[in-house]
């Protein structure tokens, strides 16, 4: 019995020795040998942060001058001087309707004026003439040779022939402002470009009938043309951005059409009203003019386009990039030893891509980026992932 009892005791022992070996080596495995986590960091540096606000749907490329026109009165299209897309230069004629009876008034009126001419050199003549009879009739009267009747017909005659100057003269306004009139009527029949342009289009054909557009009915316009020289977005502001916006703000424009690349414009209108359209949120009209253009850049009228009008700016403060921020204003701090601590930060000015901190991080603190990273909570010890090589 003694014998069995000394033989059972060292077996206890070393079955004790080998659960306590077996329960170290799974908390070294746990706690002491786990793999700190790969994550990315973003360095807390100084920089730019804008408050901004952007348009509630897509705005417009627009022209800052296009004129729909007509010739200002009816008739047959005689002569098309330009066509589709071509440039034109202000006062360049672009359409001529018929006209040849204007033309025939004109030319009579011309006819008209020599005539008045013509009379004008006889009677004026003949006026000089008895004007020159009536002073020497007064010199014979006062020398008794001729009688008192006779000297008061030259003078009558003098009278007379004066008047009929004076009328042949008015004949002669008269006729030149025929043909001022009928001048005026032709270029009523001709369509001349306002300013620089390119023609956009053109309604009608030679030989159809051009009607110009009365008050308060719409008609097509012949010609359709745009100044690209100077272009601007139209694009709708919610109602509650509106009280930032000023003019002159300076604005990033990006177009659909024209895939990663922003340009440069600044306010130049805000409407002075709502608009109120029915199941759309209410917003304020704003027109951005773009800055110079190059003429390689070739933007066309109509583009969609998406503005953001900066209307706050810090310069050269501690920032964060908005992605980084966890609900509550935290951020996932890079400790030492690797350790995350989560940290409470204090913002001011704040967009889609950065936040203005105002405390809670120092220049030079580490924040995680990759929050999405499995495992990563504060209390955790991470590694810093090395950076990818460029392709």
């Amino acid at each position: 019995m003694t014998f069995a009892r000394l033989n059972r005791l060292p077996l206890k022992k070393i079955a004790i020795a080998v659960l306590t070996l077996a329960l170290a080596a799974t908390l070294f495995g746990v706690f002491g040998g786990a793999k700190p986590i790969p994550v990315t960091l973003q360095k807390i540096e100084r920089g730019d942060v804008e408050a901004s606000v952007s348009n509630t749907r897509a705005g417009t490329v627009k022209a800052c001058r296009r004129a729909k026109m007509s010739p200002p009165a009816g008739g047959q299209i005689a002569k098309l001087r330009v066509k589709k897309g071509e440039r034109v230069s202000k006062g360049q004629v672009l359409l001529e309707l018929w006209d040849d009876d204007l033309h025939a008034q004109e030319g009579l009126a011309q006819e008209q004026l020599k005539v008045s001419q013509s009379r004008v050199q006889e009677v004026c003549g003949l006026a000089e003439a008895a004007e020159r009879d009536a002073v020497r009739s007064q010199e014979l009267r006062a020398k008794g040779f001729i009688s008192a009747q006779m000297l008061d017909r030259a003078l009558t005659d003098a009278a007379a022939r004066k008047a009929a100057c004076n009328s042949a003269r008015g004949d002669i306004e008269q006729s030149r402002s025929r043909i001022t009139m009928a001048q005026a009527t032709l270029e009523r029949m001709t369509l001349r470009a306002p300013f620089d342009g390119v023609v956009a289009d053109i309604s009608g054909e030679l030989g159809e009938y051009a009607t110009p557009s009365p008050p308060g009915i719409l008609t097509i316009p012949a010609i359709d043309l745009i100044d690209d020289s100077c272009l601007y977005v139209s694009a709708p502001i919610d109602e509650v951005d509106a009280a930032k916006l000023k003019i002159g703000q300076r604005s990033r424009i990006t177009l659909d059409a024209i895939r990663g690349r922003n340009f440069s414009g600044k306010v130049r209108r805000i409407a002075p009203y709502v608009l109120d359209l029915e199941k759309q949120a209410r917003t304020v009209e704003v027109e951005v003019e773009f800055d110079k253009l190059a003429k390689e850049e070739n933007l066309l009228v109509g583009y969609s386009a998406d503005v953001e009008i900066v209307h706050d700016v810090r310069n050269q403060v501690l920032r964060v990039s908005t992605q980084n921020l966890m609900e509550g204003s935290r951020v996932m701090l890079f400790g030492q030893d690797g350790v995350l601590e989560e940290r409470k930060v204090t913002t001011g000015l704040s967009n889609w891509e950065f936040a203005e901190i105002l405390s809670g991080l120092s220049e030079g603190d580490q924040v995680v980026s990759s929050l999405d990273r499995a495992g990563v909570k504060a209390g955790v010890k991470v590694v810093q992932e090395e950076a990818k090589p460029a392709k």
